[in-house]
């Protein structure tokens, strides 16, 4: 008879209660898949806001490290004249956690009901890491300008991607008619210029993000916001060109979520030329800014739904 000590191992009957509770759970998110594509695409719009928040509150440098939010403690921690700013910081920080975790669901219920598409349903939570870093550069630089805009671009970019990838998911087919092809991408170059020109500018005015970190892009303000606004009109030019090529277009058939797209990117368009015009004439009121960034979120996404929905899909 062996001494030898046996180790059980786990028993069947555990192991298959396991497998039966992940199978459940991963059914579970399954069935919410759709839904929590919508939930990845508000969160990441919502991050916009929040950031523009701290920006706009002077919290930028509410917490003095990353990723800690003072050395020793990951948490703010109230004494004496502790100001709001910590806790507003730290709000952001909180809900780019949110975020990840609607993402990682995301890619766990794409990967259970649409295998094929599992790959890039993983896009929007690597994102959300990277943006995790990027944020905390910009807190170690103390909130450089040039490091604060490729942080809101890219969360530009991930609300973009996002849209997108829901409709994806969901099997939303393009148009059919006339091909749109160049003006597609036309539009998407002049949104990339646009966004840009807005972040420079942005980085070019008051609004640094804290009071102590005063340094601002080398650029005329009002050069960059001049070049930014006709930026917009050139925007705006392409989409009355691409609707009086779509209101000619006859072979389009019955389909008019295309069009339905169309015009909600030309609503959007407008609307968030007009807030930029308040905020430019009215001096920069942060509650308008804010209102401002708002509509850089939605814009970007009514352009990637345009993007896709206007893409011309050919009769088999």
């Amino acid at each position: 008879m062996s001494t030898t000590e046996q180790h059980p191992s786990p028993s069947p009957t555990r192991a298959s209660r396991l497998r039966v509770i992940a199978a459940a759970i991963g059914d579970l998110i399954g069935r919410h898949t759709r839904g929590l594509t919508l939930a990845n695409i508000a969160a990441q719009a919502g991050i916009i806001v929040t950031g523009g928040a701290v920006r706009l509150t002077g919290s930028g440098l509410g917490c003095s490290t990353w990723p800690q939010c003072e050395p020793g403690q990951f948490t703010p921690t109230a004494f004496g004249e502790t100001s709001v700013h910590p806790y507003i910081e730290f709000g952001n920080r909180t809900l780019t956690f949110v975020l990840l975790v609607v993402a990682v669901l995301m890619a766990i219920g794409v990967c259970r009901t649409r295998p094929d598409l599992k790959w890039w349903g993983l896009v929007p939570a690597l994102g959300v890491l990277g943006q995790a870093v990027v944020g905390g550069i910009t807190v170690l630089v103390e909130l450089h300008p040039l490091v604060v805009a490729p942080h809101m671009l890219l969360s530009l970019g991930l609300v973009w991607y996002s849209v997108r990838f829901a409709l994806r998911y969901r099997g939303a087919r393009g148009r059919i008619g006339v091909n749109l092809a160049p003006e597609r991408w036309v539009s998407s170059g002049l949104l990339v210029v646009l966004l840009v020109l807005g972040a420079l500018t942005t980085g070019a005015g008051p609004h640094s993000g804290d009071a102590e970190a005063t340094e601002r892009l080398a650029l005329d303000p009002a050069l960059i916001a001049r070049a930014h606004a006709l930026s917009v009109w050139a925007f705006v030019a392409l989409l009355a060109w691409i609707g009086w090529r779509i209101r000619r277009d006859h072979s389009a058939g019955e389909r008019d979520e295309a069009r339905r797209a169309y015009w909600v990117l030309v609503g959007v368009t407008l609307a968030q030329g007009l807030i930029g015009y308040v905020q430019y004439f009215t001096g920069l009121p942060a509650l308008i800014v804010g209102a401002h960034l708002l509509g850089a979120a939605v814009l970007t996404a009514a352009h990637s739904a345009f993007f896709l929905l206007d893409k011309r899909e050919t009769l088999a």
